[in-house]
């Protein structure tokens, strides 16, 4: 060996560290502020008969759930970034907190579901001007988390090789889907009140456990949705073939080279991992093709294996 330190070849796994404090401390306060009112509407809606804002407290715990996990994500990230069990470090801890999250969601949906069922059999008596009052105050709850969270909403990109729109899409992803999520929220708080109006003025109070099936079904759909993008993660299948071929393009464009085999998978939320062999009949080192793809700032960790192409013989 002509040196013992190898750190010049090492690859650096702080990428898995999270996305900043000011993001992590709004994130805080939006996850405290919703489980209280989370908490209230909860006990108001057993309290006062109103399953729609039983269903809106559930779905606003929903929510709470995922900001929580994306608090987590971000300690446990920072905590164990470094920690050598992690082979490409911790930046998939939110993915896999979301999906445990979602499946717990999936049965939140199913209780709300049979219980506004059976409301509907057996009717109860509702509380109208309480419960409103409740619901009113959530959706207030609702609109102050979104503009808390709504500056860092508004962040965009341009990435070098015309994917501004993928590079948006996973810029301050924690954050963006916070704010997705608390007006989502509003809008179930706004079906909830509309129920409750109506039952207490004309009478129909059936609109209460109908609009606490619809809720339950907007929670359903944000699992299943959920489900589906935390499990491509995991699985290393949410990449999509565009960007591959990006990649591709840009080392075959180059000499005579060839990518024989081509792997790319996400490691963090706006970051990927990469394992490519390049066949050409003018090797270089790796650092060479690890330049080549320079361009892409969300690839963070490279291998690159490089195969000389045998030159034909001579007829």
């Amino acid at each position: 060996m002509h040196t013992t330190d190898l750190a010049p070849w090492q690859h650096d796994h702080g990428f898995a560290a999270g996305h900043g404090s000011r993001g992590e401390r709004r994130t805080r306060w939006v996850v405290g502020i919703t489980l209280v009112m989370m908490t209230g509407e909860i006990v108001a809606g057993l309290a006062f008969g109103s399953m729609a804002l039983l269903a809106d407290g559930w779905h606003m715990g929903t929510h709470a759930a995922a900001l929580g996990v994306a608090v987590f994500a971000y300690r446990y990230a920072r905590k164990h970034a470094t920690d050598p069990r992690y082979s490409f470090g911790t930046g998939k801890v939110g993915a896999l907190g979301g999906f445990a999250s979602a499946v717990g969601l999936a049965v939140v949906a199913a209780f709300v579901f049979g219980e506004s069922v059976a409301r509907l059999a057996q009717p109860v008596a509702i509380r109208f001007d309480e419960a409103i009052g409740v619901a009113v105050l959530g959706l207030a709850v609702n609109i102050a988390c979104a503009l808390l969270l709504r500056d860092d909403d508004h962040e965009h990109g341009h990435h070098p090789h015309g994917y501004e729109h993928e590079a948006h899409a996973h810029r301050d992803h924690n954050l963006r889907a916070a704010y997705l999520h608390v007006v989502a929220d509003a809008l179930t708080s706004v079906l909830a009140i509309a129920a409750l109006l109506a039952g207490k003025t004309l009478g129909f109070t059936w609109m209460d456990p109908v609009m606490g099936i619809v809720g339950s079904i907007v929670i359903a759909r944000w699992s299943l949705g959920l489900m589906r993008d935390t499990s491509a993660v995991l699985l290393d299948a949410e990449v999509a073939a565009s960007r591959r071929e990006a990649i591709r393009a840009v080392l075959e464009a180059q000499d005579d080279n060839r990518v024989s085999d081509l792997h790319v998978w996400r490691v963090g939320p706006r970051h990927l991992a990469a394992i490519v062999s390049v066949v050409t009949a003018e090797p270089r080192g790796a650092a060479h093709y690890k330049e080549l793809l320079g361009g892409f700032e969300d690839l963070v960790h490279v291998t690159v294996e490089v195969h000389a192409c045998p030159t034909p013989r001579a007829a």
